[in-house]
């Protein structure tokens, strides 16, 4: 019976294929005996297109020469956001087009070699890109925070020599049509502001950080490759159960090998042939932090491709690491390997000094070091998909994942029509092609907060939900819903009730006694409506780092610790009843647009935006603890926070 629930999925994974949005898989770069990569990070030249019409760079064909000789420019580190660089607040503040450019030598044999496919690839750009290969368009991807390629073979090989520049056009502007979607206010009142003056209008709070944020790399695959994988695990007794489904192009017949090994290197499955079910014995499941002595348990799969056309042999390899675990959602609870998981965890931002949203590895590495000290399980990648590095990252250390869109801030009537629908239909499918084989991602978060009572919503969220189920059947899926209850227009379709709300905050500021009072009408009217499992999946306050007030008073450390403890009281009610989880706002300070409501950003982060903590910070480690020993499944050496 087990089995055939995991070939149903895979089944319902092949039966979509055919009705996709993309084509091609997007399997993350890495190098084996078939598979080369060059990454490219570094110094970048750069160029801010400042003419009133934005358009400068195309009407004088800025791709067609090194960019040097179109006018002034500047070094500029990828990835990184490019607004904290320099000291130019037109800079900081800019919206229209960049251009980025990158000259290299490709290595002789990539060039030579006409059996060798080369694909340019980059991890994320905000918002709108461009890409041209000396010159000539090779690619262009609406939307940032995820990964788009293209293959450039023939366009570098026209250049024997192996010279190679790469030009990047970026555009963080955002309209009604894009997720997160926006607004482009000109003023036109000649006595208050001056010739061409605008105004990006945004509906999130957080700062429209821009640039090359992710790594651009060339990387190689033989002409006859591997081009996806996707993966469902199950397990019965002590059996794991891997199934899968390899798409391959470039051959129209290949033998495929997948052999499974568990740590150590030791075959434990193998199969042949393009689908198929490795049954494992003595499966080692993979397990959340805190939750067992071995947690985020990584198998790697290895998948050898042999192909022939005639004049040529072609060998691919590509190991894909997997975690085998089941997710199983009740009208009370969430379970992982079918037992009751609770999220003690965060929400966080891709933000930090100077690079802003730049994907970066000494942080990357902090961060996941205070969560573990932290006792979090846990955490939203709020309010947009983050980094497949830090995803890995998950798997690795057995975090778990609510793998959000970027559809913040949809409050716009104008927002809810056909053209934004089938973008945010194609950004699920970019997001599900990426993260469906990460074992930390447990569910799917289609939108933040959305303007879900307007008319539109209920087609709009249905639609976009039921896509996102049919891409991947296997996970619950949810949106972050802070609207009435009763006109909530999405939550009949969702899987999991997620909540934010801001007692004695944004509602009855300075007020901490409604706040039991309040939140626990909240949750009975949610749970009594839809009889679904609830996470708290937004709760908190600003707190400037070092104020302080007694009697507590709004921004400092004793009113925002105070917040916390009275939101705890009504979790520990609720637990165990139909409360799944609790993930506070926020990890730590981020920027925000400037604003009267907004010191030099938003100040909810239990540690600073330099990874300090505040008092709170101490006060969820208390409890975070607690709540994993409360399990009873820790080891000993668990009993001490402890690094990576």
């Amino acid at each position: 019976a087990t089995r055939g629930l995991v070939l149903r999925a895979l089944w319902l994974f092949a039966l979509l294929d055919a009705g996709l949005l993309l084509d091609g898989g997007m399997l993350y770069p890495r190098e084996s005996s078939s598979r080369e990569v060059k990454e490219l990070s570094g110094l970048w030249v750069f160029r801010a297109d400042r003419s009133p019409s934005r358009k400068q760079g195309f009407d004088e064909a800025w791709y067609k020469q090194r960019l040097e000789e179109t006018g002034p420019v500047i070094d500029m580190p990828v990835p990184a956001s490019y607004n904290d660089i320099t000291q130019d607040p037109a800079i900081r503040d800019f919206i229209g087009w960049v251009w980025y450019e990158r000259e290299l030598v490709v290595p002789t044999h990539w060039i030579r070699d006409d059996t060798i496919r080369v694909v340019l690839r980059v991890g994320s750009a905000h918002y709108n890109s461009i890409v041209w290969v000396n010159g000539v368009s090779v690619t262009q991807h609406e939307g940032g925070h995820l990964p788009f390629e293209a293959e450039v073979s023939d366009v570098i090989r026209k250049d024997p020599t192996g010279s190679c520049r790469i030009t990047t056009a970026v555009n963080n502007t955002l309209t009604l049509e894009t997720l997160p979607p926006g607004n482009i206010q000109y003023m036109n009142d000649r006595t208050r502001y001056p010739d061409g003056f605008f105004v990006q209008s945004i509906y999130f709070d957080f700062f429209n950080y821009a640039g090359i944020h992710r790594p651009v790399l060339l990387y190689t695959t033989p002409k006859a490759y591997v081009d996806d994988i996707t993966v469902v695990t199950n397990f019965s007794d002590n059996t794991g159960l891997v199934s899968y489904i390899v798409s391959v192009k470039g051959a129209v017949t290949a033998a495929l090998k997948v052999t499974l090994m568990d740590k150590q290197g030791h075959c434990v499955a193998s199969s042949n042939g393009p689908f198929g079910v490795l049954k494992v014995q003595d499966v080692k499941l993979w397990w959340p932090y805190l939750t067992h002595e071995n947690p985020g348990y990584l198998y790697s799969m290895e998948v050898r491709l042999s192909a022939a056309d005639g004049r040529t042999t072609y060998e691919d390899v590509y190991t894909l690491p997997v975690g085998i675990r089941t997710v199983n959602v009740t009208s009370t609870q969430f379970l992982i390997n079918n037992k009751p998981f609770y999220f003690h965890g965060v929400n966080k931002h891709e933000d930090s000094d100077i690079r802003g949203k730049g994907l970066d590895w000494p942080l990357i590495v902090k961060d996941f070091n205070l969560l573990k000290w932290l006792g979090a399980n846990s955490f939203r990648t709020s309010h947009y998909p983050y980094a497949e590095e830090i995803l890995q990252m998950c798997d690795r250390h057995g975090i778990v994942v609510i793998d959000e869109s970027p559809a913040v801030g949809i409050k716009d009537i104008r927002s809810f029509g056909n053209a934004s629908l089938s973008h945010h239909l194609i950004v699920m499918e970019e997001l599900v092609r990426r993260d469906k084989n990460h074992a930390s991602v447990v569910m799917w978060s289609v939108a933040n907060e959305p303007a879900s009572e307007m008319p539109p919503a209920d087609y709009y969220f249905k639609t976009v939900i039921k896509h996102t189920k049919d891409l991947d059947p296997t996970r619950p899926v949810t949106f972050i819903s802070s609207s009435n209850f009763a006109r909530d227009k999405g939550v009949p379709y969702v899987d999991v009730i997620c909540i934010n709300n801001y007692f004695s905050w944004y509602h009855d500021p300075g007020h901490l006694e409604v706040i039991l009072i309040q939140l626990n009408t909240e949750y009975e009217n949610w749970h009594g409506k839809y009889k679904k499992p609830i996470i708290q999946s937004e709760y908190g306050a600003d707190a400037v780092p070092g104020v302080h007030v007694d009697p507590p008073v709004m921004f400092t450390e004793e009113y925002q610790k105070i917040v916390l403890q009275n939101y705890h009281k009504v979790f520990d009610q609720k637990r165990a009843q139909y409360l799944i989880g609790e993930l506070i706002w926020n990890f730590a300070d981020f920027m925000t647009t400037q604003g009267v409501t907004r010191v030099v950003g938003n100040k909810k982060g239990i540690f600073t935006r330099q990874r300090q903590p505040k008092a709170a910070a101490f006060v969820l480690k208390e409890r975070y603890w607690r709540l994993a020993n409360e399990t009873g499944r820790l080891p000993l050496w668990t009993k001490y926070p402890c690094s990576l």
